[in-house]
């Protein structure tokens, strides 16, 4: 569903339509998009697609040539992790409490902004191609950068600029709940476009998200479907939704890191918690990492993860250091993750993996979770040590830092040992379950049965006292 605002009075009830789409339908794997510019008449009422449609990569394709070709040369694009329409109906005040709206900048844009469009179910693989349509479009190449450093910026209005800044976004309550967020993004974006303003610069805003933060499978309630559909075999899991980060020496690829999720966050003294979400920056098609500085032999490996500015930290690295030793009592050799660094503003944050995170030189190492504050798998080298500021979550995490031969990770082995606490309670009640049997059979083979019986025709049986 989509509607299209050509005059700034109709602002609020564009906004509004985020919030009550979701009442005639349910969406499962859409992204919304919402464009809006400092010029008017950029679309076309005739181009609104029906209610209900799911707008699709070539009709995205056509909203942003419009825009661009009608509109300023100058383009921002607000790029969350993950955005899925749910955010809007729960974080927007959707039901009259606008005190609760984590969106009041946005809001204002639309309401102010003489053209606008909004879109609430794009199809995600075509939300995700964003930035490259808007480069092709442009002809230029995008500038990453942070709402500090856009004050700096002297920019010419006839000349076609691209300016991406990334805005994080998590589900879990670990380090800031889902709310806390999305405010924090809508005021770098009231930043930005304050920032437009008082320079008096045109421009057009494309705020979207790389992937849906909330996919639901839709299943359908039909009464003659449902005992089939709970016969069926369940469904096969999806496939990982972007590849590893793969490192190239002269030989080929010898250093392979994937993780679902990569999550670290950095308290600082007499300040709020600032988060780094890091997946889609290292993952998938908009990845921004760069692997310079690492390296890779046969007994030692370094992979730099270089984020460059990130929240206002410069020369952001990531670094996992992992060494190959020879163990004699196995009779092979083992790789461990001995270092776990983190770099910016010229310090660094080292946290040591040695003691849990091993594998065979052979295998990969995979864990579902690997923190430095639950159950921690990685830990600072000592109590003064820059890491105990830092808190780092990676989720399904899984790297191979030896004897790599392609793009797919050796069979890997998993943090969980084989004897979980589960079957150790297993083991431990049947044990003690077999001692009560091996007591009680013995207790009964100790019985004696009487060997002599009163005869009533006879004398009666005398039992001397000494047997």
């Amino acid at each position: 569903m989509a509607d299209v605002k050509m005059q700034s009075g109709a602002g609020m009830t564009l906004f509004s339509i985020l919030f009550t789409i979701f009442a005639l339908g349910q969406c499962s794997d859409q992204v919304p998009v919402v464009i809006w510019s400092s010029e008017s008449s950029l679309w076309q009422s005739q181009d609104a697609p029906a209610l209900g449609h799911v707008v699709s990569g070539s009709q995205l394709v056509t909203y942003l040539s419009s825009a661009i070709s009608n509109g300023p040369r100058i383009v921002l694009l607000f790029l969350q992790d993950k955005l899925s329409l749910d955010d809007f109906t729960m974080y927007g005040g959707a039901f009259g409490n606008k005190q609760d709206n984590a969106f009041p900048n946005l809001e204002a844009a639309l309401e102010m902004a003489p053209s606008s469009l909004v879109l609430p179910s794009v199809d995600w693989h075509a939300s995700s191609a964003v930035p490259a349509l808007l480069q092709e479009k442009l002809e230029t190449s995008p500038v990453y950068l942070e709402p500090s450093t856009l004050r700096q910026l002297r920019l010419n209005h006839s000349i076609s600029s691209l300016l991406v800044l990334r805005l994080p976004y998590t589900t879990s309550t670990q380090f800031m709940s889902p709310k806390e967020m999305l405010s924090g993004n809508d005021e770098v974006i009231g930043e930005v476009l304050s920032i437009l303003k008082s320079q008096a610069i045109p421009y057009t805003a494309v705020f979207t998200a790389l992937r849906p933060s909330r996919v639901i499978r839709e299943v359908s309630l039909a009464v003659e479907n449902l005992g089939r559909s709970l016969l069926q075999a369940p469904p096969k899991p999806a496939a990982a939704p972007h590849p590893p980060v793969m490192y190239n020496n002269s030989v080929g690829p010898c250093i392979l890191l994937w993780a679902e999720n990569l999550t670290m966050s950095h308290v600082r003294s007499g300040g709020a918690p600032v988060l780094f979400e890091l997946t889609s920056r290292t993952f998938g098609p908009g990845a921004s990492v760069s692997l310079t500085d690492s390296v890779c032999n046969r007994t030692h490996s370094r992979l730099v993860l270089n984020y460059g500015d990130v929240e206002g930290y410069k020369d952001f690295k990531v670094i996992f250091v992992m060494n190959s030793r020879r163990y004699p009592v196995s009779a092979q050799h083992w790789f461990t993750l001995d270092n776990v660094e983190i770099e910016y503003n010229g310090l660094k944050a080292r946290f040591n993996g040695s003691r849990q995170i091993y594998a065979p030189q052979n295998y990969s190492f995979h864990c579902q979770s690997v923190t430095s504050f639950r159950n921690p798998l990685l830990v600072p080298f000592s109590s003064s040590d820059n890491a105990t500021n830092w808190r780092v979550s990676f989720t399904e995490f899984q790297i191979q830092g030896f004897n790599v031969t392609g793009p797919s990770f050796s069979y890997a082995s998993d943090c969980a040992g084989f004897f979980t606490p589960g079957i150790w309670m297993g083991l431990l009640s049947t044990l003690l379950m077999v001692l009560i049997l091996t007591y009680g059979l013995h207790m009964l083979m100790q019985l004696k049965t009487m060997d002599r019986f009163d005869d009533p025709k006879g004398a009666s049986i005398s039992v001397p006292q000494t047997e």
